[in-house]
């Protein structure tokens, strides 16, 4: 037992070598991965496909019942993001995985960030009922939080226009999308009709005209006009798989990859018909969650939850049965070139964007 945990803490520091040498400590493309089911996070470097590092934030200070549950990423890197559900924070680190600040806010939950105007926008957690009816504004150099209300339940999905000047929430409990002016703080409500969607999360196309959401119950992605903020319209939805959670756009915004959890597969829609243009199965999807992209948009990365022990671990160690996953998907081929196991239930999935 005390070799086992000489080993354990020798990979906690980076798995140096005698000279001291951490391998991937000059890595800049990273994907962070956030376990909720372990208080950890995982880091893939991009360039190889390999989870680099693990972040254990029972070590830094928070509990076993922490929840990372989203993560968001600089642009250049320098610093990233979690939410952490059970601690009702949001941590800042750097590159180094060094805490370089936290925030206080009530069962924090979706991450999206607006360098521009030096704001990160906090959404509420899907698991939290009762969560306050608004949306948590923190400063990136001051770690000032300020809130605005949305005035409906639940408000879960969240965007930000590239341009900064609206930011978009939808509630989980009811049909209604609210834009906020992140200026004046007007909220303008557009409720939509038919049957409940429960609208997970947003995406916004790189030219900022574009935003689509999932539905989970109706397992429909649905696609808005944002052209003229505040205003949105629906303009036509597709129909891609129960459980449509989070959807991101390729750098070029030709397309659209959505998670499908209730059906353990990933939809690739082309945005120029916005039709089904491929759809992604196999192994290591199991409940897939969060969506990120390489920074050069060669490999799209899939969380899974696999709360329901869909995928089999490589090597059962006993205690990692039902270890969460990411999938690495080649985005020319839309094929899984690599599963990569994580911690327990993998939830949010961050990188730093290309162009």
């Amino acid at each position: 037992s005390a070799e086992i945990e000489s080993l354990r803490r020798w990979i906690a520091a980076g798995a140096p070598s005698a000279a001291g040498e951490v391998p991937f400590a000059d890595s800049k493309d990273l994907v962070y991965v956030a376990n909720q089911g372990e208080s950890s996070v995982s880091i893939i470097d991009a360039r190889t496909n390999v989870v680099a590092r693990r972040v254990d934030f029972k070590g830094l200070g928070f509990s076993e019942t922490a929840k990372p549950h989203h993560i968001a990423v600089e642009e250049d890197g320098s610093h990233w993001y979690v939410s952490l559900i059970g601690e009702n924070r949001v941590v800042k680190l750097d590159r180094q995985n060094r805490v370089v600040g936290k925030a206080e806010t009530e069962v924090p939950g979706l991450l999206v960030l607006d360098e521009r105007n030096d704001r990160l926008y906090v959404g509420r957690s899907m698991s939290a009922v009762n969560a306050p009816s608004s949306v948590a504004v923190i400063g990136l150099s001051t770690g000032e939080v300020d809130e605005f209300d949305v005035f409906f339940p639940r408000p879960h999905a969240l965007a930000v226009a590239p341009s900064g000047d609206f930011v978009y929430s939808a509630s989980l409990a009811e049909n209604t999308i609210a834009a906020v002016n992140t200026e004046t703080v007007q909220v303008e409500l557009i409720r939509l009709g038919g049957n409940p969607e429960v609208l997970v999360q947003f995406a916004v196309s790189p030219d900022s005209l574009v935003m689509i959401a999932g539905g989970q119950l109706s397992g429909d992605v649905h696609f808005f006009d944002i052209s003229n903020p505040p205003w949105l319209t629906r303009t036509g939805w597709t129909t891609v798989g129960l459980g449509a959670w989070h959807p991101v756009f390729s750098n070029d915004g030709l397309h659209a990859y959505v998670p499908n959890k209730m059906v353990n597969t990933v939809t690739v829609l082309d945005m120029s018909t916005r039709d089904v243009s491929s759809v992604v199965s196999g192994a290591g999807l199991a409940e897939p969650h969060g969506a990120a992209l390489s920074p050069d948009g060669r490999y799209l990365y899939v969380s899974n939850n696999n709360l329901k022990g869909t995928y089999t671990p490589r090597h059962d160690l006993g205690y990692n049965s039902n270890a969460g996953t990411v999938v690495v998907i080649d985005t020319g081929t839309n094929e899984i070139v690599k599963v990569l196991e994580v911690g327990s239930n993998a939830t949010g999935i961050g990188s730093r964007r290309g162009s």
